[in-house]
């Protein structure tokens, strides 16, 4: 099977998305667009998980899941500030999980570096290597990739 994947999204719980960044219409959109396989974005923001739990259908053990024909992994952005060596530095980060249950287990995690209720991209004052120390110390199943 050829995979067509999108793993940098976001819900239209982020600033300056719209406000069909919603499940069904990301489905639609992605079938139009031949992609099979999307991210969920923002599974950090409370009400975004809900959502999640709410459409889609956790495929068990493969770590993705399903709604209406189209691929989902859970994953969000956060936006990583902090100081090193006397220098300021601001980097995105995506983090995929498996399961719900660790999308919550992260988000505890995580809301010790930040508020995770003030946007679906949140700002963490963590460095990237803390950042990874405190995600693999969870899982080693958890995927983080620089963003930009």
């Amino acid at each position: 099977m050829k995979i067509i994947a999108d793993f940098h999204i976001h819900s239209k719980y982020s600033r300056a998305t719209s406000r069909n960044m919603d499940i069904p219409t990301l489905s639609q959109w992605a079938k139009l667009k031949g992609i099979n396989l999307l991210g969920t974005g923002d599974f950090t923001f409370h009400l975004w998980l809900e959502e999640l739990k709410k459409y889609l259908t956790p495929l068990e053990d493969k770590g993705l899941f399903l709604y209406e024909g189209v691929y989902f992994i859970l994953s969000t952005e956060v936006s990583n500030i902090f100081s090193q060596n006397n220098k300021v530095y601001r980097v995105h980060n995506v983090i995929m999980v498996p399961s719900f249950k660790m999308a919550e287990e992260v988000n505890k995690m995580l809301s010790f570096y930040g508020n995770l209720a003030s946007d679906g991209r949140p700002v963490l004052s963590m460095s990237c290597k803390r950042l990874a120390q405190e995600l693999f110390n969870i899982s080693e199943d958890i995927m983080l990739i620089p963003a930009h």
